[in-house]
């Protein structure tokens, strides 16, 4: 077996995309074993990956720090691997990346194609193109160790059980539309007004279940919220393990999300998702793994994209971008979609 270290530490989505990936490599070298670094939470992006064991992040304990990383570099040691494959390329992991160049192994580093992304996302003479996507991105990283990889970009369906408290729901003839209606930076979300305007709307025609995925305190109390008004809604926040969410994610007929972590679940699982775009573009490269530019919802503007995450404002003349989507268009494409 040949030994390959991939570290990715954060944040979610990139750790997902990073799974979509490892699931075509290892399919096609069946002669290699990944040591995945990331943090614990994003364990089960890669249990049903076949040969890949996780070794668990600490940032904020143990592994916090150069002396943390000269820690998880000793701890990483012990797999007697010959390759280190950096999809992350910020300090840590190029911190770690050093020490095993030292050592004598193999490294090879993202290039996240930074002066690319500035010409697209800056505010004059913006050079709007489609950009090398991130999983490829990714890929050339193994590509450069010696590795062949082609990657299909395409929906593989994955079985997974039902988890026994939404046996009602998933199993019932009705549409199920998954809903991850957050994201990190506020520039990314669709108002949360007229993401609710989309599930008053569809409930009322009784063809839908609706399930609302992804946040924390805050979120979960929105979603329950629209759990208590809308009877065909369902929320899981804080009620299921993030593997537990992927299996509900397995089953649905359709993912509504914003450029953020959904997307990139959903791709994982097979489940075509529907994406909404403000700030950011998926001309940046993050459009989820297989799923299709058509299903991104967006309203182009020349001011568009402002950045690659979606961490500053988009004004729009006067008008954020992300509001430049209006529900009607979103309810329109759910009922084409699951017509």
């Amino acid at each position: 077996m040949k030994r390959i270290i991939v570290t990715r530490f954060s944040a979610m989505g990139d750790v997902a995309m990073v799974a979509s990936v490892l699931k075509e490599f290892q399919k096609q070298h069946d002669d290699t074993e990944i040591i995945m670094v990331s943090r614990k939470l994003f364990s089960a992006f890669f249990e049903h990956i076949p040969r890949v064991k996780f070794h668990a992040f600490d940032p904020k304990h143990k592994h916090k720090g150069l002396g943390g990383i000269y820690t998880l570099f000793k701890e990483l040691k012990v797999y007697k691997a010959e390759f280190v494959a950096d999809l992350h390329n910020n300090i840590r992991s190029r911190t770690l990346g050093f020490l095993f160049k030292i050592a004598g192994y193999r490294t090879q580093i993202l290039d996240k194609g930074r002066q690319e992304k500035k010409e697209l996302t800056r505010a004059e003479n913006k050079i709007k193109k489609q950009l090398k996507l991130t999983t490829e991105r990714y890929a050339d990283v193994f590509r450069n160790l010696g590795f062949a990889i082609n990657l299909s970009h395409t929906l593989q369906k994955e079985h997974r059980l039902i988890p026994t408290e939404l046996l009602g729901s998933l199993a019932s003839d009705k549409k199920k539309i998954g809903i991850a209606p957050f994201a990190q930076h506020s520039y990314k979300v669709f108002p949360l007004s007229k993401m609710e305007e989309v599930i008053k709307n569809l409930s009322e025609t009784k063809q839908y279940e609706f399930f609302i995925f992804g946040g924390g305190a805050s979120e979960k109390a929105i979603a329950e919220s629209w759990e208590q008004k809308y009877k065909q809604v369902k929320n899981t926040i804080g009620n299921f393990t993030v593997s537990q969410e992927l299996d509900i994610i397995s089953h649905l007929d359709l993912m509504i999300s914003m450029d953020s972590s959904g997307m990139h679940m959903a791709s994982l699982v097979g489940t075509r998702c529907l994406s909404i775009w403000g700030a950011t573009h998926p001309y940046a490269g993050f459009l989820g793994f297989g799923q299709s530019y058509e299903d991104c919802i967006q309203v182009e503007h020349s001011h568009r994209p402002s950045s690659v995450y979606g961490n500053k404002p988009c004004d729009c003349d006067g008008v954020e971008a992300i509001d430049l989507v209006s529900s009607e268009i979103v309810i329109t494409r759910i009922q084409e979609i699951c017509a």
